[in-house]
C-alpha cells in the first residue's frame, strides 16, 4: 500500500509515535523517526527538534540528500513544560506562551519547510496530530477526584491546528499536496482508575482508545487510496465527540 514511500513521524519514540512508525512500516513504506530522543545507531532515526527552525530545515535537508524526496511527513511530537497539568487559575502566563511556541509554532514550523519541499516535487502528503479537544470542549467531571486535567493550553494549541491545517490545504492544494488532521479521543496510558472508569462510562464504545486504533486511519491517509481527502480532520474517539 505505501512501498517505498519516504515517511518521517516526528515524535516516533513516543506512545503513539511507535505504533504509528510500525504501520507505516508493515505496510511497505520508509518510515523515518525524527524526535529528541534517537538512537543514533539506528539509521531511520534522525534528530529533530520541532522548535528550532534551525533543526527541523537540518532535518529536511538531509532526508532529502538521502532520499530525494519525502512522500509523507505527520506531525506526532508532543512537546510540553515540566508544568503541564496546571490548572487554569495557575498558569504562569510564560508557560502558556513556552507550550505554545513548542507545539503549535513547531508544527508551523515542520509544515512551512516539509510543504515547500513537498511543492517542488509537485506531490505529498501532511497529517498533524490534533484531538477532540480541538473540537469539543472538556468534561471536567471525569477529572473529579485525580490529581489530572485537561491542559487549558491542549485545547488552544489543538484548535488552532484544526484551523491551520484546513488554510494549508486549500493554500497547497494546487501542488497535489493534501494536509489532514487525526484527531484521537483518550488514549489509555495508564491512568488514575477513577478517571478511566468515568471516560469509558461517557464513551459510547465503553473503552478509551490504544494507539492501535489510531495507526491504521493514518496509513489509509497516507495511502494513494486517500488520494482526494485533504483539509479533513478525522476523528477516531469511540464515539465521544458524537453525543
Amino acid at each position: 500500500m505505501l512501498t517505498n514511500k519516504v515517511i518521517v513521524v516526528t515524535g516516533g519514540n513516543g506512545l503513539l509515535g511507535k505504533v504509528i512508525s510500525k504501520s507505516l512500516r508493515d505496510a511497505g513504506a520508509i518510515v523515518l523517526c525524527a524526535d529528541i530522543s534517537i538512537d543514533e545507531k539506528d539509521p531511520f532515526q534522525i534528530y529533530l527538534d520541532i522548535a528550532k527552525e534551525m533543526s527541523v530545515k537540518e532535518c529536511i535537508a538531509y532526508i532529502i540528500q538521502k532520499y530525494k524526496k519525502i512522500d509523507g511527513w505527520i506531525n506526532n511530537a508532543y512537546p510540553r513544560t515540566k508544568d503541564w497539568g496546571t490548572k487554569f487559575e495557575a498558569i504562569p502566563f510564560e508557560s502558556w506562551q513556552k507550550n505554545v511556541d513548542m507545539h503549535m509554532n513547531g508544527y508551523f514550523l515542520c509544515c512551512q519547510h516539509v510543504l515547500e519541499q513537498m511543492k517542488i516535487q509537485e506531490f505529498g502528503s501532511v497529517i498533524n496530530m490534533a484531538s477532540i479537544y480541538g473540537v469539543v470542549a472538556p468534561d471536567f467531571s471525569i477529572y473529579e477526584g485525580t490529581s489530572m486535567t485537561m491542559p487549558a493550553a491542549y485545547s488552544a494549541i489543538k484548535g488552532g491546528l484544526v484551523s491551520l491545517s484546513r488554510y494549508l490545504a486549500s493554500y497547497y492544494g494546487k501542488y497535489n499536496i493534501r494536509v489532514n488532521l487525526i484527531s484521537p479521543g483518550g488514549i489509555f496510558d495508564n491512568q488514575a482508575l477513577s478517571f478511566v472508569e468515568k471516560y469509558e462510562k461517557k464513551t459510547p464504545m465503553k473503552r478509551m482508545g490504544t494507539p492501535e486504533d489510531i495507526s491504521p486511519a493514518i496509513v489509509f491517509l497516507m495511502s494513494d487510496g486517500a488520494s482526494y481527502i485533504t483539509g479533513h480532520n478525522l476523528i477516531i474517539d469511540g464515539g465521544w465527540s458524537a453525543i
